[in-house]
This record gives C-alpha cells, sequence and structure tokens, in this order.
C-alpha cells in the first residue's frame, strides 16, 4: 500500500510538472506575443512588397486587426517588385520589411542575394508554429535550409492546365498528354509562346521535369505538331472558342472560366482526369522577411497574422477569383469556395513545381529556343 501511495504520488507530481511546463510555455509565447505587439505598434509602420495579392493589403482587414500599424503596399509582378528592391539595396535603401510573391523572383533575387532573414523564428502565434494545422502536417519551405521562404498556398492543377474547344474534344479521347501528339491535331492546337509571356512556369515546369514527360514529349509536342504560338491570350481562348483550334495549353484558369460563364463551348480537364497526375501550384503565395527591415517587429506581426486562421481565410476569400479559387495549406480554412475537383486529397501525390530540384525554369526555355531555332 506504502508503495501504491508513493507510485501514485509521484505520477502526481510529474503531471503537474508536465501542466506546469506547458503552461509556462504558453504564458511564455503570449509574452513574447504581446512585447512583440507592442514594439510593432510604437514602430507605428509596416511596408509590403506584394506581388500578385494587393487586394488583401487594399481590403483593410490587416488595417482593422491592428489600426496602430499603418501598412504601405507597393504591388506589381515578382520580375518588377524584387529586382526593385536590388537597385534600391544598391542605393542603400532599405524599405521594404515584407515580401509576398512568386517563387523565381523571390528565390533568384533576394534568397540568393542573401537579402532575407530567415523567417522561422519570426513564427510566434501557437497555431501558426503548429504543424497539424498544415496540409500533410508539415509546414512548407522552398528554400534547402527550411528557413527563409514560407508557402502557404498550394493549388491544385491538371499538369499543364490544358483548355479545350467541347464541340471538338470528347475529354474522354485523352488520358494521358501523349495523347495529344494524335495526329488528329496536328495544326489544331495553339499554345503561349512562354519565351514572351510570362507565368507558366509551373505548368512547364510540370512537362519538362515530370519523370513520365520531360523534354521527349515538349520536342515532340512543339517540334511535330505545328503548334501555334501566341502572346496574346485572350486571342488564344478566342480562338478555341471559334473553333480554329481544339485545344490550348498552357492556359490561364480565369480567361477560360469566364468564357465558359458566357456560354462559349470551352471547357479545361479536370485536374485529376490525366494519368501523369495532378501539380501544385503556390502561384503567389511564399512568404519571407526582409534583413535590414525598417520595421522589424510590424513584419513579424504581419506575417504571423497573415499565416493564421484569420489570415489565410482573408486571404482565400479575398484573392479567389471564378475559375482561380486559392487554396490555403492550412486544413483548418474553410474550403467550400474550391470546387471539389481542385481541393487537395490526402494520399495523393502531386507534381511539386516548387521542388528544389524542379523549379528551374532556364533549361525549358534553352530548349524551347532550340526547337524553335530547329524549325526556322
Amino acid at each position: 500500500m506504502r508503495h501504491r501511495l508513493a507510485l501514485y504520488g509521484l505520477i502526481l507530481c510529474l503531471w503537474s510538472s508536465g501542466f506546469s511546463d506547458a503552461a509556462e510555455s504558453k504564458s511564455t509565447g503570449q509574452a513574447e506575443w504581446e512585447r512583440t505587439v507592442k514594439a510593432a505598434e510604437e514602430e507605428g509602420q509596416l511596408t509590403v512588397y506584394i506581388a500578385g495579392y494587393g487586394a488583401l493589403i487594399d481590403s483593410g482587414v490587416f488595417q482593422k486587426a491592428y489600426p496602430k500599424i499603418k501598412v504601405t503596399s507597393v504591388t506589381g509582378s515578382g520580375t518588377q517588385l524584387a529586382p526593385r528592391i536590388v537597385a534600391e539595396r544598391r542605393g542603400e535603401k532599405y524599405l521594404v520589411d515584407v515580401y509576398s510573391g512568386g517563387g523565381t523572383s523571390l528565390y533568384q533575387n533576394l534568397y540568393l542575394g542573401k537579402m532575407l532573414d530567415p523567417i522561422k523564428p519570426a513564427l510566434i502565434l501557437p497555431e501558426v508554429i503548429d504543424p497539424t494545422k498544415w496540409w500533410e502536417g508539415k509546414q512548407k519551405y522552398v528554400d534547402r535550409e527550411a528557413r527563409y521562404i514560407f508557402v502557404y498556398e498550394g493549388n491544385v492543377a491538371a499538369g499543364a492546365s490544358p483548355a479545350y474547344n467541347t464541340n471538338l474534344i470528347n475529354p474522354k479521347d485523352y488520358r494521358s498528354f501523349w495523347d495529344f501528339l494524335n495526329p488528329k491535331l496536328k495544326g489544331k492546337m495553339v499554345s503561349p509562346d512562354i519565351r514572351r509571356v510570362r507565368g507558366f512556369g509551373p505548368s512547364m515546369q510540370y512537362l519538362y521535369y515530370h519523370a513520365d514527360l520531360g523534354p521527349e514529349f515538349l520536342r515532340r509536342f512543339y517540334g511535330e505538331m505545328d503548334v501555334t504560338l501566341t502572346a496574346d491570350l485572350r486571342q488564344a481562348l478566342d480562338w478555341l472558342a471559334v473553333g480554329k483550334f481544339a485545344l490550348s495549353m498552357p492556359t490561364q484558369g480565369s480567361y477560360t472560366a469566364k468564357a465558359k460563364m458566357q456560354g462559349l463551348p470551352v471547357d479545361e480537364f479536370d485536374p485529376h482526369h490525366f494519368k501523369e497526375g495532378a501539380s501544385l501550384s503556390v502561384a503567389f503565395g511564399q512568404l519571407a522577411l526582409m534583413n535590414r527591415a525598417p520595421h522589424p517587429n510590424a513584419a513579424k506581426v504581419f506575417v504571423n497574422w497573415l499565416l493564421s486562421r484569420e489570415g489565410q481565410s482573408a486571404f482565400q476569400r479575398i484573392i479567389s477569383t471564378p475559375g482561380e479559387a486559392k487554396n490555403s495549406r492550412r486544413i483548418d480554412v474553410p474550403k467550400d469556395h474550391i470546387p471539389a475537383s481542385e481541393r487537395r486529397s490526402d494520399g495523393v501525390k502531386y507534381f511539386d513545381g516548387d521542388d528544389l530540384n524542379s523549379r528551374d525554369i532556364t533549361p525549358v526555355t534553352k530548349l524551347m529556343d532550340e526547337i524553335f531555332a530547329g524549325k526556322k
């Protein structure tokens, strides 16, 4: 009996100690957050360079949550904003606190240029740090150290996102991308010229780096099938709608969705339609902290807010458009606005265009140059 009482006492002591440690840890984290918010409010300013998703700042949702922090945002494409930061810093101007945008410019200009502070240590809120709140139970970074560039978006796409004229193509006849090499499609396909049109990096990475497609598919598709290239994306969609072409690849989903809503005979393949599988795209959903930031505490408050359930819910709601629903990697954010076919599924292997081994678009553009040089 004496031994049993001693054992109960030990268990109670250990339980109490663990509870105390957890409470102390929570208290410490809360205290750190309160200190950070107070320091941010004293700074009173925040400068965010944001590619693609400027409407999130313009909506005022962050400003409403933290009215004492005045937000200045600069918008544009990643190819504009990242080089702008580089130029500013050459002039000894350190103006930016936070950068949100696409991966190529962010990675090549700012990360490789050693202009970033680690974002991981700046994550303070327990709900942001908790990996169980994120898809597959982990937080995603695209840098090798897994500390600098946080990925908060993961959209399901049909590989190279091909669109088709519903009067000319039956999707059941095309279960693989290799089926697009069918001779009856020769001269009946249009494609953006990725050497002149930006924004199709993920689609071309899918085709180039996918183990079942690769350079051989691209050589045959663009080299043998008399594919028409255009820099005018709306023109390509118009041609598709009137039946001048049967297929457009790759495409922008928003154009196709708008045309479909207008009653035109166009549609996109279901993301999980092809045997090569679907891909994940982050679009502009990557986040980084600038080093030598003028308002470091305000920057911390912003990144924690954006990666919180509140911030990611606002991101999904505000940035989503017809045909281009934005999907946060947080799994506790409602996905009601995302079509069932475009929701991530557990256990499905997706091609990740932002994997470090498949993110370089340079070999793709080099191959395209070689293909079309040989056709002259």
